[in-house]
């Protein structure tokens, strides 16, 4: 989908010495905000782009051919604007910002590109066609935002396209339903930006020698835009993370990465490794936006040029201080439900793993604190006895409770953990061990985002079914030490009483199993009766269950008349030797 590159764009970087013009732009003195557009397709994300940037990349505003034969986005594009530092980050080190325009695709089934696009940004604007309101890919955008930004902006798009008579009793009516939907989310106080990033339309601009009318509302975006931008924490030192979203090769020059720094920063000269490729190589030159550049830091949008590495390798990926970044095969997760998502996320089932740029298929088992069924019924019984309504709002109120919550960050390496046929929705502890069919290249922690993308994106459904923080890589051995369980039962009968201690029992194994290994195991009579041990076997199918010598004589004469005998234990899921554990 890349569009095609000079070598003009690259020349004689190499060779020239800093200047000026090169330092001003280098690390320190322009502060770099990375901003997400989101939203459905056709909801003008594209035109907003255009509107607020003053320099674009190779890859803005929809270059490559088959953008622009299907009309639609189809890659991140990526541009940019310098404006003045807002107030409340002045005085620092920075003398301007500089935001980074992301432009994500709106069709569904691009939406691995839009999770990856949205997770290098630092704030996210929800573009939102004010003539339609919130449609599917808009939502999906937001659980995504929900997911990865704490800054959200929404733009109500195409007010031009209102009737100009009762275009502000519209505006609001659709704003009103906006929060109405925003109220269950994080971003419940979120502002809302009326513009037109393209009045009339593509045929007015088609019509119309300079373009088209000039857009409407746009100095009041980057106002509020400003507003709310806080400054992320950039740091020049630790590891290098360069996430990679384009590669492409320059005659003469050798393969430009282009990509956003993560962490630490890069130089000219500098050794960086590629995971996934398992090579190294040294930076030739750089560049942000067509501006020649030394180095660059974390937050930075840039090109790398290097040499002797095939662009066709590497279309996505990572770059990283050589040794920092391995493979991920399978990985101890922090998970949480999606609440949009219906359909329950069950153990064994298979999901689209999108981790970065990467999206692979990965296999779930889920699992959480021993007491997660009684804090379960718990929760249950606080709602009995509630009219419809109110168990629908308490509902409500625990699933948004439960996603605002953090994930977990530390995971008890000796503890027991309850194995989970499917992943509570509304427990904010939650686990799961993710088995990758394919190993992806990453930092630890980092987000992983499940979803089910084979569902059919006409269907008016999320498809995001859960997301969680990969906490650490398991090696193979590491997976059986891991202490999960599950509840097991065994059901037999009491045939007969044999002594005042002494019971003989049938049908708690399969006619030829070797009973040795269950001598001595607890066996409880019927569900709250006396407890005894499985002493010896008493005939070919049949055994002895001995009791304690202080039980009163006759107790166990009653509690055994017509009663079922069980053999409660738990096994642990990772266990290779598949061993019966009762304590």
């Amino acid at each position: 989908l890349a569009p095609q590159h000079s070598a003009a764009q690259w020349s004689g970087m190499a060779s020239s010495p800093p200047t000026a013009e090169m330092a001003a732009a280098s690390v320190g003195a322009t502060l770099n905000i990375n901003v997400g557009i989101l939203g459905h397709v056709d909801s003008g994300k594209t035109s907003l782009s255009r509107a607020l940037s003053s320099t674009a990349s190779t890859n803005a505003f929809d270059k490559n051919p088959q953008s622009k034969e299907r009309g639609i986005t189809l890659d991140l594009g990526f541009s940019s604007f310098l404006t003045s530092l807002p107030a409340q980050l002045a005085g620092g080190a920075y003398s301007q910002m500089q935001v980074t325009l992301v432009d994500c695709p709106g069709h569904a089934s691009l939406i691995r590109t839009i999770i990856g696009g949205a997770q290098i940004i630092d704030l996210m604007l929800l573009v939102i066609d004010v003539t339609k309101g919130i449609q599917t890919q808009t939502a999906e955008c937001l659980v995504i935002g929900e997911i990865l930004n704490d800054t959200l902006i929404v733009v109500l798009n195409k007010t031009d396209m209102l009737p100009e008579a009762g275009r502000e009793e519209k505006l609001s009516k659709m704003k009103a339903r906006i929060r109405k939907t925003l109220a269950a989310t994080k971003f419940a106080d979120a502002p809302m930006v009326a513009i037109a990033a393209r009045p009339g339309g593509a045929e007015s601009a088609a019509s119309d020698a300079s373009g088209g009318a000039a857009a409407v509302g746009v100095s009041a975006l980057v106002d509020e835009l400003k507003a709310r931008v806080a400054l992320p924490e950039r740091r020049h030192d630790g590891p290098l993370h360069f996430a990679i979203d384009h590669c492409f090769p320059i005659k003469g020059q050798g393969t430009v990465l282009t990509g956003t720094v993560l962490s630490g920063s890069l130089k000219i000269g500098q050794e960086i490794e590629f995971p996934e490729l398992k090579q190294t190589r040294k930076i030739k030159s750089m560049q942000m936006f067509r501006k020649p550049v030394q180095s660059a830091t974390q937050g930075d949008r840039l090109g790398v040029c290097v040499t002797q590495l095939d662009a066709k390798a590497l279309e996505r990926g990572i770059a990283c201080t050589p040794g920092y970044i391995s493979t991920v095969s399978c990985a101890l997760v922090a998970v949480r439900h999606i609440r949009f998502f219906k359909t329950a996320c069950k153990t064994g089932a298979k999901f689209h793993v999108t981790v970065g740029h990467a999206t692979v298929m990965g296999t779930a088992t889920f699992f959480g604190p021993p007491g997660a069924a009684a804090a379960e019924a718990e929760r249950q019984a606080a709602v009995e006895g509630k009219d419809e309504a109110a168990r629908k709002a308490a509902q409500a109120a625990r699933a948004l409770a439960v996603a605002r919550a953090p994930l977990p960050t530390s995971f008890a390496d000796g503890g027991e953990h309850l194995y989970q046929e499917e992943l509570d929705t509304a427990a904010p502890d939650q686990w799961c061990v993710l088995q990758l069919e394919q190993p992806v290249a990453c930092a630890l922690p980092a987000t992983a985002i499940c979803s089910h993308l084979e569902t059919d994106h006409n269907l008016n459904a999320c498809r995001i079914a859960f997301y969680g923080k990969l906490v650490r890589s398991l090696a193979p051995d590491e997976v059986p030490k891991l202490r999960v369980f599950k509840r097991k039962r065994k059901e037999g009968q009491v045939e007969r009483l044999h002594d005042d201690h002494t019971l003989i029992c049938k049908n708690l194994f399969r006619p030829g199993t070797d009973m040795t290994p269950f001598f001595g195991m607890e066996v409880q009579v019927g569900e709250s009766g006396p407890v005894g041990r499985i002493d010896s076997t008493f005939g070919k199918t049949k055994f002895k269950v001995a009791f304690p010598s202080s039980l009163e004589p006759g107790v166990l004469a009653d509690a055994c008349k017509g009663a079922r005998i069980y053999l409660n234990y738990k096994r642990f899921v990772f266990d290779t030797e598949k061993r019966m554990i009762q304590h």
